[in-house]
């Protein structure tokens, strides 16, 4: 059973996070064959303050 966590950070619609979804099952079903019952995707949304670029936080860089 392929399983793929995506990390991204908040602010991302519910329908962008479907179409990631999709997209991810979609593209492990083409490249192993997985069965597409099998396939399990996890989004972790992650907070402004805990992503860190370049010594600093997303959020204290406006991103």
């Amino acid at each position: 059973m392929p399983f793929a966590q995506i990390y991204m950070m908040e602010g991302r619609t519910e329908e962008q996070k479907r179409a990631v979804i999709e997209k991810v099952t979609q593209a492990l079903v083409d490249a192993v064959d997985a069965p597409r019952p099998s396939v399990r995707v996890l989004i972790h949304d992650v907070p402004k303050e805990n992503w860190g670029i370049a010594g600093e936080t997303a959020k204290s860089l406006g991103r």
